[in-house]
């Protein structure tokens, strides 16, 4: 359950920062489902290139989190997919 929580807490937080750094207007919903989504791919990214020495924590998580969230906005706002607005 815990875990559940985290992943929308790092969600909430990579994908709030990743808004403000594009500029981009969206509903709190929508913030952190970028976020998890951010934080999906950063993983994926993170764990292909730097194996993490415990099993239990990686630290550059949210900073990849936060990219890939840059990332997943950037590529919305390349295609003219528009998130709801406040």
């Amino acid at each position: 359950m815990f875990h559940l929580i985290w992943y929308v807490l790092i969600g909430l937080i990579s994908g709030v920062i990743a808004k403000s750094v594009m500029h981009v207007h969206m509903t709190l919903f929508w913030t952190i489902v970028v976020g998890i989504i951010g934080s999906i791919i950063g993983g994926c990214v993170t764990h292909m290139l730097f194996r993490p020495k415990n099993d239990r924590y990686h630290p550059a998580g949210l900073i990849f989190s936060t990219l890939g969230a840059i990332a997943i906005i950037y590529v919305c706002y390349r295609l003219k997919i528009h998130f709801p607005e406040i």
